[in-house]
């Protein structure tokens, strides 16, 4: 497992279950390719669901984003860290958060534009990947 070295974060590994096919990673999001919600890809995640509670009722494409999401990461590096398409990444996180799994902070839009200062603790967050 990971560890000193491994190149993931508190022994964190990407998900596991390499798609067999490209259509694979929408048949987890039932076939929906857009979320509930708009989720630009700079959108913070975190997990509300407390460390200790069991999750393995959860998918286990939930599973992976709670576990991810202990720390806050950005849904870009969600999808990322989970090899799925962003599409994916952008309806999973929406139906966590409808189901109250986690919660996000969406970016404040300045004149149209995102907060640079998000931008770039993003931009950081992929390089680091």
């Amino acid at each position: 497992m990971g560890g000193p070295g491994s190149g993931w974060e508190d022994g964190l590994r990407p998900y596991q279950q390499e798609p067999a096919s490209p259509v694979r990673p929408f048949t987890v999001t039932g076939g929906r390719s857009a979320p509930r919600t708009h989720l630009a890809m700079e959108t913070l995640v975190h997990s509300t669901i407390p460390p200790y509670q069991d999750v393995s009722g959860l998918i286990p494409e939930y599973q992976a984003i709670n576990t991810l999401c202990r720390q806050v990461r950005s849904v870009a590096e969600i999808s990322a860290l989970l090899h799925v398409p962003l599409g994916v990444a952008r309806v999973l996180i929406s139906d966590m958060a409808a189901e109250g799994y986690v919660q996000l902070h969406q970016p404040q839009l300045e004149a149209g534009k995102p907060d640079s200062n998000l931008l770039e603790r993003v931009l950081s967050g992929l390089r680091r990947l």
